[in-house]
């Protein structure tokens, strides 16, 4: 039985209908169900023994939240309890970080938001408590983009954002400034692959990420090119300055795999 949270978000919706291919036995845990499944799933011990894997994806994801108490509930204090069990029950974690914890680096530490400063944390509490798990692999997702993201709104990919305006407008918003914007996006497909898949046998933080950033203006180009309409830059927003990261990058952990590039993804795509 494999355990995964955050079934109705963008990554654990895809992961969860890959091990549903799969014929995988899984118990599904989205934000409704989630403290259901802990008074009653989770207070009986004997269930845990059936459990062989926790694929932990389930977080409020918004960088934009400000809310600490509701950041506090989701992401850390659940979070805890479940890697809790997972020690306690010798099960495998495959866990949901994120690249946003670098902020404006490529490899130090530094938050920009409330929601990076949860994911933070966590990433904490793994380390010092690493060697207790049987195994957590802790992801750090860089810019996923993909179908299935239209739920998220301002949230979802510059990819699926412009070729939304693109399509129910012929033009798309852009930054001014926007080719100096660089981020590292990295498919849905390639993620599901590489956190069910991967050969990394070792506990610990992986970057997921193509290692190949690109910048924002040069993803609205190839929307553009794609679908046809026009590129409208717009004045940067203010409550963005200073809590946006201008460069995402991940370190190279995963040899020779081909990762999709966006315009790859969007040949795949109807132009209607």
């Amino acid at each position: 039985m494999i355990i995964v949270t955050g079934t109705n978000g963008f990554i654990g919706r895809h992961i969860l209908n890959t091990l549903h291919d799969k014929g995988e036995d899984v118990v599904e845990v989205d934000q409704q169900g989630a403290w259901y499944f802990k008074s009653n799933f989770g207070i009986k011990p004997g269930n845990w023994d059936e459990v062989d894997l926790i694929i932990h994806q389930g977080a409020i994801t918004s960088t934009t939240h400000t809310n600490l108490k509701e950041l506090f509930h989701w992401n850390i204090d659940y979070s805890i309890w479940l890697f809790e069990q997972a020690i306690k029950h010798e099960i495998p974690v495959l866990y949901a970080s994120s690249a946003s914890v670098y902020g404006k680096t490529s490899d130090i530490i530094n938050p920009l938001n409330y929601y990076a400063l949860s994911k933070v944390t966590i990433d904490y509490w793994i380390q010092d408590h690493i060697d207790e798990f049987k195994l957590i692999q802790a992801f750090r997702y860089y810019n996923v983009y993909g179908t299935g993201e239209d739920h998220k709104g301002d949230q979802a990919s510059p990819v699926t954002k412009f070729a939304k305006q693109i399509k129910e407008t012929g033009k798309l918003k852009l930054f001014e400034g926007s080719d100096k914007f660089l981020r590292d996006f990295v498919c849905i497909d390639d993620v599901v692959n590489l956190v069910l898949e991967n050969d990394k046998e070792e506990s610990g933080f992986y970057d997921l990420g193509t290692s190949n950033p690109v910048s924002f203006a040069q993803v609205a180009q190839w929307v553009v090119d794609k679908y046809g309409g026009e590129i409208e830059e717009v004045p940067f927003p203010e409550h963005l300055k200073r809590k946006y990261q201008e460069y995402t990058c991940a370190k190279k952990e995963w040899g020779d795999y081909k990762f999709k590039t966006i315009p790859e993804y969007l040949e795949g795509l109807p132009v209607n």
